[in-house]
């Protein structure tokens, strides 16, 4: 593994007040805030950032504006080329993208290559589509008319990204806007800048080769009140925001007032059930990754584990014995299975979870400590805990973003079905077990209530092929494969009259005479 400082100059990160990207050129920032990157994982600082101000935004934002004519004009293969030359640049860089991904937000090594491999995926999705963006043609009711709807572009689209997939998220909104004819605003998350730099360092060699105007693809590094600026930006059509419920219910809000319109990916608190009938060597391997992947910083995360109580005690014995086995420490580190939480904030409400959750009368079966001493200076690793609940806890109807896993006993199917969707939120669920008629009662309309539901998987390891999103206070946004483009733009109705007379609709007589 080569040193940060060599993956930093590969990927172009050379002066980090460079923050704001207006697709081609880099505005030096001129803000009075000055983040300071601190990677979780050794506590060492990486660089810092000056954060843009309303001056860079507004910068960016007509650098947009002015690219969208001309972007918007290109024939939609023609824009999914760009996107296929993104996707082999991100090819090359690969390694070193996933690398800083790893040490800039903490997730495994493997977790940081599979975050780029999901922007190569998506890539490779965003050309396909290029060709494949359809409308419907309809029978009119009058004669010789003919009837039929196209999708137009929306404009400038806005994504707000979290620090838990840094690049990944990005690319799922942007790839396809731009193969749609849209031209993207990026706020990455102020704790993961550095990584999204070098996205843009890496989209600047396509653009620049391509001889393609500033505005296409843009940057933009800053606090909230950057995202404050974009929710209430007129110019930007469509609100991409990836967050916590909290922050996804004040971006709606403030979209909505200004009747634009916003996709919202929030928080999950997602649900494995586990049958008698399951495979319990297959289930085991998915709880684990499911509950611990990204120390429980994903949205799809295993955070609530309902087993059968004819199977409780065994299961969980043996759920306990691997969390013994898991190596915690260096994400780099390719032996390691768990790295650091984000910051010492997450570290505090991982320690104040545990702490309500005894206070409720839950019990700590396994780990729930946080880790000091050599290989874990940053104060920012955590052992996954396994925690005996009740789904009726305030704490366990919260989502906390850490691994912590609460698991309790059902009698039946139709109890654990009521118990799994008794939470405010709906991403991700799934069910384990063999017996058909339980599986197909999970995928009917009185089964999971989740935006995603699978059987004999785990919650968390989307594929881009299919919508991602949840219901309820996960937000009802729909990102990546499916038919989810359509939320980038705009439906127009068209109807044509080849004849030579003017029939009305519903056989409405209108004479003059």
């Amino acid at each position: 593994m080569q040193n940060i400082a060599t993956v930093l100059k590969q990927l172009g990160i050379k002066k980090l007040n460079e923050s704001v990207c207006t697709g081609v050129n880099w505005i030096s920032a001129v803000g009075s805030t000055n983040r300071e990157i601190v990677s979780p994982v050794d506590g060492k600082k990486i660089g810092s950032v000056v954060f843009a101000t309303e001056t860079e935004y507004e910068a960016v934002m007509k650098r947009a504006q002015s690219a969208f004519p001309i972007w918007r004009a290109i024939p939609a293969p023609k824009r999914g080329d760009i996107v296929r030359q993104y996707g082999n640049v991100l090819r090359t860089y690969k390694d070193q993208l996933g690398a800083l991904v790893s040490y800039e937000m903490g997730k495994s090594l493997q977790e940081g290559k599979g975050e780029v491999q999901e922007m190569i995926d998506i890539c490779d999705y965003a050309v396909g589509l290029s060709r494949q963006m359809y409308g419907l043609t309809m029978p009119s009711e009058r004669l010789n008319h003919r009837m039929f709807e196209q999708w137009h572009p929306l404009g400038v689209v806005g994504v707000i990204s979290a620090f838990n997939f840094p690049v990944a998220v990005w690319s799922w909104n942007a790839m396809i806007a731009a193969v749609c004819g849209n031209v993207t605003v990026w706020k990455p998350s102020e704790k993961t800048p550095l990584s999204a730099i070098a996205c843009m360092n890496l989209m600047k060699l396509v653009l620049e080769e391509n001889n393609l105007p500033e505005g296409v693809f843009t940057l933009v590094n800053g606090d909230a009140g950057i995202g404050k600026m974009m929710a209430e930006d007129k110019r930007i059509a469509l609100v991409s925001a990836t967050g916590s419920t909290a922050m996804g219910k004040s971006v709606g809000k403030t979209v909505g007032e200004r009747l634009g319109r916003s996709l919202l990916e929030l928080g999950g608190n997602n649900a494995i059930i586990l049958s008698e009938h399951a495979d319990m060597n297959m289930a085991l391997r998915a709880v684990v990754f499911g509950a611990v992947g990204t120390a429980g910083q994903r949205c799809t995360t295993t955070r609530r584990l309902m087993v059968h109580e004819k199977i409780y005690d065994g299961f969980i014995k043996k759920l306990i014995k691997v969390y013994k086995q898991l190596s915690i420490g260096n994400p780099l580190d390719e032996n390691n299975h768990v790295g650091p939480l984000i910051d010492q904030a997450a570290v505090k409400q991982f320690s104040n979870a545990i702490e309500q959750l005894k206070k409720e009368g839950g019990k700590v079966l396994f780990g729930g400590k946080v880790l000091s001493g050599t290989g874990y200076e940053s104060a920012c690793y955590v052992q996954p805990a396994i925690c005996e609940a009740r789904n009726t806890y305030k704490i366990v109807q919260e989502e906390t973003f850490a691994p912590i896993l609460y698991v309790m006993k059902y009698k039946n199917i139709s109890e654990a079905l009521a118990m799994q969707n008794d939470v405010k939120q709906g991403l991700s669920s799934a069910i384990f077990s063999n017996n058909i008629r339980e599986t197909e009662l999970f995928l009917s309309s009185a089964g999971s209530d989740c935006g995603i539901a699978n059987v004999n998987i785990g919650t968390s390891g989307a594929e881009i092929g299919g919508a991602f999103g949840g219901e309820k206070e996960t937000g009802g946004g729909r990102e990546s494969g499916s038919d989810s483009w359509k939320a980038y733009m705009r439906r127009q109705t068209n109807t044509i009259n080849y004849g030579d007379t003017m029939p009305l609709a519903q056989g409405i007589k209108f004479d003059l005479g």
